[in-house]
């Protein structure tokens, strides 16, 4: 989950500090303003996106999530983008916990095969004799 969601930080950095230009030459804000808050906000999303092992780092991504959807109403257009980020981070979230899950699933079914020591097929055997003596197919 966490590559995901560092991933959507990334891309969201190019698009937050996009929002300045724009913010200062089409909106006429600030450059000081629109540097401030859209650049000191991009610099966390880069931040965080490396900082997405820690779980606080995950909760921070969150607040900048929110930071972005509620400062894009400064700037005409920002709005659609920053719901398109926030709906790519909760679906980041929900794809990435799904293959946790999978992941999960599988190094226990894994570390239950070792512990037993069946591998599901005939030990020692390679695929193409396990073919073979399951049929005997394809031999002269």
């Amino acid at each position: 989950m966490r590559t995901l969601c560092a991933v959507v930080l990334v891309f969201e950095v190019v698009v937050i500090g996009l929002a300045i230009p724009i913010a200062i030459n089409l909106e006429g804000t600030d450059p000081a303003l629109a540097g401030g808050v859209w650049g000191g906000m991009a610099l966390a999303a880069l931040v965080l996106s490396g900082l997405q092992k820690h779980t606080w780092a995950y909760y921070a991504a969150w607040g900048l999530q929110a930071a972005f959807l509620f400062s894009s109403f400064m700037v005409t257009g920002a709005l659609l983008v920053a719901v398109v980020f926030v709906s790519l981070w909760i679906t980041g979230v929900i794809l990435g916990r799904r293959v946790d899950e999978v992941r999960a699933m599988h190094a226990s079914r894994a570390e239950a095969e070792e512990a037993t020591g069946t591998h599901g097929a005939a030990e020692g055997a390679g695929p193409a004799e396990t073919a073979g003596a399951a049929g005997g197919a394809g031999r002269a």
